[in-house]
């Protein structure tokens, strides 16, 4: 069983097994908002509920700390698309090129990262892209802010808990494309 863990502002950040949500809440940092009404967690002195939905009591963060630099927002930075060729690539397709080989002294960073479709990657190999004779669309860089992106995957799985429903319709209602 899983629990959807929502921000300070009830909006869904996470689902997550019940026994880290049990913790969160022995903790301090979250609060039950919605409960399993068939299952319960017992120890030697307690007995409650198992939570479905659990909301942060504080902001999850204090204030900007800038862009973590992770493969999902390297993704995000370059629009989903390789940066060789610049076609659309799913996640699942992507890879994540060092621009400047490690091999010749490149490293991991924003400066340095881009993603690359599987082909382009392949024919790039261990080389710069004035080596592999491949042009990069953009040059790399650390973003100073993210295209919008909400990623719900969870709402369209089946068997979603009931108790989860009100608050994944109130996202999906307001981060869902508009027909043009």
């Amino acid at each position: 069983m899983e629990t959807l863990v929502l921000s300070q502002s009830y909006e869904p950040v996470a689902r997550i097994p019940w026994q880290r949500a049990i913790h969160l809440l022995f903790q301090g940092k979250v609060e039950v908002v919605e409960e399993y009404e068939d299952r319960v967690v017992r120890s030697v002195t307690v007995e409650l509920r198992m939570p479905s939905v659990i909301r942060f009591v504080r902001a999850l963060w204090k204030g900007p700390r800038g862009i973590r630099f992770s493969r999902e927002n390297v993704y995000q930075r370059d629009h989903c698309r390789c940066q060789y060729c610049g076609r659309k690539v799913t996640r699942p397709e992507a890879t994540y090129d060092h621009v400047v080989p490690r091999a010749q002294g490149g490293v991991t960073s924003w400066d340095n990262i881009v993603i690359a479709c599987v082909p382009c990657n392949q024919r790039k190999g261990n080389r710069t892209p004035a080596q592999a004779r491949l042009t990069l669309l953009t040059l790399p860089a650390r973003p100073k802010k993210l295209p919008n992106a909400v990623h719900l995957s969870f709402l369209v799985e089946q068997g979603v808990p009931l108790s989860w429903r009100k608050f994944l319709r109130d996202v999906a209602y307001w981060h869902t494309e508009l027909e043009t």
